[in-house]
This record gives structure tokens, sequence and C-alpha cells, in this order.
């Protein structure tokens, strides 16, 4: 079967909300964004879904130009619902942010010291309170050591499980970090103590590679490591069709092949 590596993204962020239930689903930039959008059409039919911009609809919104095609819109998501949602835990976000450490914890606000940092960025934004109210994933289309960081990252955004960093001797209760997807492997927290661990390699990658461009030391599982599953002929007309712009093509350099091999 021959499929794009966004294409394998996206069938592989999927996976993320099989099981969640009636959720909200939040895939943060278009692979993610695709990525929750198939699980609602193939995996799981009760997430809740948006337009990705201030409604919640019936079924998936592509990304891209909408030429004059109508969605059925079944609600208004001002704030105030989707931080309802949010709160009280009905929310499973695949964010993206520019730093992570071994800890999960997350940066999306500068690069550098704060107080005069090399580059500015969003600021910290939702990131404090999503990490503690709801579960969350991430995505890196590019995995260095720039964004898979060795230390600590530059500003703490999202909580992680830094021991150091717990209050009252633990994490707090609302705290799940689940998945990392990257254009070279799929990751989990499921090490000792909340350590990142190696789930899958995508086709042609090996695990040297992905430990030689990352900061810290992954966890290794005994025995072979799986090939992340590409996604069947059916699953891809389905991103095709979800995906009418072909957006994806465009999200990574080159729009490069989901096999090396």
């Amino acid at each position: 079967m021959t499929y794009t590596l966004a294409e394998l993204i996206i069938h592989t962020a999927s996976k993320a909300w099989a099981n969640d239930g009636e959720i909200l689903a939040s895939g943060i930039t278009p692979l993610p964004r695709l990525g929750a959008s198939l699980a609602k059409t193939t995996l799981n039919p009760r997430l809740i879904v948006s337009d990705g911009e201030n409604w919640f609809a019936d079924a998936p919104i592509p990304p891209g130009p909408r030429n004059g095609k109508d969605y059925v819109i079944e609600g208004w998501a001002p704030y105030d619902r989707t931080f309802n949602n949010l709160w009280s835990g009905k929310r499973h976000a695949m964010v993206a942010p520019v730093q992570m450490d071994r800890f999960g914890q997350a940066n999306i606000s500068v690069i550098g010291d704060h107080a005069k940092p090399k580059a500015a960025l969003l600021g910290a934004r939702g990131f404090p309170g999503n990490s503690i109210s709801h579960a969350n994933s991430f995505f890196f289309p590019v995995h260095n050591k720039r964004a898979l960081m060795g230390g600590e990252v530059d500003y703490v955004c999202m909580a992680g499980y830094n021991p150091a960093r717990q209050m009252n001797g633990r994490y707090p209760p609302g705290l799940d970090l689940r998945v990392i997807i990257t254009n070279l492997c799929v990751m989990d927290f499921g090490g000792p103590d909340h350590a990142i661990r190696i789930v899958s390699l995508h086709p042609g990658v090996t695990f040297d590679e992905v430990q030689d461009n990352t900061g810290f030391d992954i966890v290794r599982p005994e025995g072979a490591i799986p090939e992340t599953e590409g996604p069947s002929a059916a699953v891809l007309a389905e991103i095709a069709r979800l995906d009418p712009n072909d957006v994806r093509s465009k999200m990574l350099k080159d729009n490069p092949p989901g096999r090396r091999d």
C-alpha cells in the first residue's frame, strides 16, 4: 500500500481518540485535526468535533476552503462551552508544542531565557490549565533534539511528570499525558515513573535514529519494536474525503512517503 508520511501520521493520530467515548476531540494543527476527524468517522462516532473556530459540527469539517459547501452545525462553541468541557475533563487534545523534555513538560512560550528570549512565541495560553484538566497527546512534525530536548524545557507551560515540580509530594490529579507522535515514531509515557518509551517505529526508521535525534534516553522495550501500522485503502479513501483540499500534502517538507524502504 502506498501512502505518505502525513497520511501515516493522520491514521496513527486517530487511534489516540479510539476509546475516549463522548468527549471533545481537539487536534491542534492540520494533521492532528484530520486525525480527530478520522477517529470520528471510523473509530469513535461519539466524539464531539468542532470546525476549528467557533462551532460544534455534526460531522468533521475539512481544513482549508469550504468551497461553498454547507455543513451541519450542532451548536455554538464559545469559550464558555469549550471551557466547561475542558475543566470537566471531557476533552482530549493533541497539541504541537515547540519543546518537550523527558518529563513531558511542554513549551509554546519562548525560546531561551524568559526575561530576554531568543524568540517569543504564543505565550503559555491554555497549556497550564489543559495539562491538569484533561488528557493530552502530542505531535512533533520534526523529531530532533531541539524539540525533544535534554534538561528541562526553556519555559514550562504544561505540567509533566517531573518529580521536582510535584505539589505536596504528588502530581496534579488531572494530569494524563498519553501519546507522542513524530515524523519518526510513536512514543508514550509507559516507562518506569512515566518515562517516555518507544511504542512503534515508522517504516524504515531505526531505534538508533530516534535515540540520536532525542535529547534524553528513551525507554526501549525488550524484544523487537513494532512497526507503525500503515493505513488501509479504505482509510486512505476516508482521509481523502475528509481533506478534499489536500492540506495534508503541504504539512511536511516535500510530502515524503510513509515507507522509506
